[in-house]
């Protein structure tokens, strides 16, 4: 999902001090272009229609994207899928975990010769704390063991910069920090990262892989990886210096094209694009045909435009549950799935691969007369036994973090929900706006009246149950490094009135519209969002007030936000107009700074309200 990404990880300010972004021409040396060939699991027999001679062979696809860095279970509410239950009411399951995640991919792999694991992008970055401090190493292990195949970039793939990306991919120590473990030197990816539509502007070639191939016994799957052309809308410009990012659909396309003058017939694309299906339930019926029913977003209109050639569509980006069929070009169906977020689901597809004409026999996600759908979402159970090797690894990690991670910031008396909320304002976006303007109202560093936080930058829940030693209600560094863990530096800029009016406008409008952002805003800021109108209107600006007076159009405010949104970031471009801008503390220094401030153990901090934004439904 769109965030605030990163410039300076807290790693560097613990571990090292911080340094510019390398040259992507350094990536592009180290990655060549071509396609690279993967040789499949298993133990080599087909099966399908009795043996591998047969005319058919079932080829198994387990997917899932949006890992994040989640190798611990995701903690409180962000760390539950939605069921519905056979009466009609729902249930929260909790969920993922790599231990659990790679128990369930080894037990669905059992008697499956052909199976293939893919990624939808989006496995690291915005990391908790055990992934994030290490730069995400441990993640890229953890895959390495799980027997990944392949994934696709996600636009967090490029919180760091590319240089940085390829060292995921190639291996090697990190630049400033070195080695982590003595002796020991970080061995990179054993899967391919593909990003066929992210291409050097110099060179005008892909910076990795554009498409893989696996092959097994004759069988020839294809893999192209995209991630979403608006990838520099939601990242930092230094993230994405000297890169361009391509229309997904002409470059699957072309990509495809050129597998089958290869003779590779079967291709799957991997997109870091999604949708919303009409319920948050993992096991709702996407090709129901009620009205409101099935699947709405980006990712429906990228569907219809993928040329047939195309077998099935892997997506992410916006951490939803969908199988769904969506006819290709041709009028046929082709299925489009995504699992979730965090590890919490994984998707099981079943690819009936026909030796004769080397393509997909395509059905859609239940094919008529057949038992078990061709495709399907499962949770990642946390009742199944770990694996033994992930437990080592996160124990492993753990230990070279607990210095940083088990020191106390402050202490909460309750749950307070950000990540895991569903409402437009989260009390824990309240908490981290009203953090962001007490560092920075004094005169001396930036005298700001109002603090504005992207939604997609709260990666958690503040959970008052503890997940160590640490005792209930503590917030450790651990935790409100998984909260806030891009290390953004905070901004404070003159902003008229009317560009505050037009920022607010912003959230439901433009590129928002279709799927709003709603800002968190600090103490002080009060509006009315009426979601029964469209696009700006959407925003009662009679009603907009801070601290009970009307904005004033012509008057100039002082405020603080992170420096992806003083960019204009995730389409607030009037927020990137501001001028005389101030550079404050990191808003996870602030973050702690004021947990330290407004809480003791035995004065705990409450929930925010959260009723600073009046919504009409």
């Amino acid at each position: 999902m769109s965030a605030t990404p990163q410039k300076n990880r807290a790693s560097r300010r613990v571990l090292a001090a911080a340094a510019g972004l390398a040259t992507v021409g350094a990536l592009v040396a180290a990655m060549p272009a071509g396609a690279q060939d993967r040789q499949g699991h298993g133990n080599g027999h087909g099966h399908g229609h009795g043996h591998h001679k047969g005319r058919t062979v079932d080829v198994q696809l387990l997917s899932f994207n949006d890992l994040h860095g989640n190798l611990e279970p995701p903690a409180g509410s962000a760390g539950t899928v939605t069921e519905t239950q056979p009466d009609g009411t729902t249930k929260a399951i909790p969920a993922g975990g790599v231990e659990y995640l790679a128990s369930s991919l080894r037990t669905a792999r059992k008697g499956h010769p052909y199976s293939i694991t893919a990624a939808g992008g989006d496995m690291v970055g915005a990391s908790p704390l055990l992934s994030g401090l290490f730069h995400d190493e441990p993640t890229i292990e953890a895959l390495n063991k799980i027997d990944l195949d392949v994934t696709t970039v996600g636009n967090h793939e490029f919180d760091e910069g590319a240089t940085e990306l390829a060292r995921l991919q190639n291996g090697g120590c990190h630049p400033d920090e070195g080695c982590y473990e003595k002796g020991k030197e970080f061995g990179g990816a054993d899967f391919p990262y593909l990003a066929a539509n992210v291409t050097n502007e110099k060179s005008g070639k892909p910076i990795l892989k554009p498409y893989t191939v696996w092959k097994k016994n004759g069988v020839k799957i294809g893999f192209i990886g995209v991630t979403l052309e608006g990838t520099p809308n939601i990242v930092t410009a230094n993230g994405v210096k000297g890169l361009k990012f391509h229309d997904e659909v002409e470059t699957i396309n072309k990509y495809a094209r050129e597998l089958n003058r290869q003779g590779v017939k079967s291709i799957v694309a991997l997109i870091h694009e999604g949708g919303a299906p009409a319920s948050t339930s993992y096991n709702y019926d996407c090709d129901s045909s009620g009205p409101g029913d099935g699947i709405s977003g980006p990712i429906t209109e990228i569907a219809k435009g993928i040329t047939p050639k195309v077998d099935a569509l892997v997506t992410g980006h916006t951490h939803q549950a969908y199988v769904c069929t969506i006819p290709d070009p041709a009028g046929n169906p082709r299925m489009v799935t995504s699992a979730s977020s965090f590890g919490k689901l994984y998707t099981d597809t079943t690819l009936t691969y026909d030796r004769r004409t080397k393509d997909i026999v395509r059905t859609s996600v239940k094919s008529a007369g057949a038992k078990n759908p061709k495709s399907a979402n499962h949770i990642v159970s946390r009742d199944q036994p770990k694996a033994n090797d992930m437990t080592a690894l996160i124990a492993r990690w753990n230990a070279l973090a607990a210095p940083i991670a088990n020191k106390p910031q402050g202490y909460i008396g309750a749950d307070i929900n950000g990540r895991g909320s569903t409402a437009l304002e989260k009390p824990l976006g309240d908490l981290i706006a009203d953090a962001q303007l007490e560092g920075l109202a004094p005169a001396d560093k930036g005298g700001a009246v109002v603090a504005f936080m992207n939604p997609g930058g709260i990666r958690a829940d503040l959970v008052h149950k503890a997940s160590g030693a640490e005792g209930d209600g503590v917030v450790t560094y651990g935790e409100s490094f998984t909260v806030q863990p891009f290390t953004n530096m905070m901004n404070v800029v003159d902003l008229t009135g009317a560009q505050l009016v037009t920022a607010l406008q912003q959230q439901v409008s433009g590129s928002n519209e279709a799927s709003p952002k709603i800002l968190q805003i600090s103490k002080g800021l009060t509006y009315t969002l009426d979601m029964t109108k469209s696009g700006a209107d959407r925003v009662v600006t009679d009603t907009i007030k801070l601290n009970g007076e009307a904005i004033d159009p012509a008057k100039t405010y002082r405020v603080a936000m992170n420096e992806f949104l003083a960019g204009g970031g995730d389409g607030f471009a009037a927020l990137g107009e501001g001028t005389n801008k101030l550079v404050g503390a990191s808003d996870l220094d602030m973050f702690n700074a004021y947990l330290a401030a407004h809480s003791t153990a035995d004065a705990p901090l409450a929930p925010p309200a959260a009723d600073r934004i009046t919504v009409i439904q």
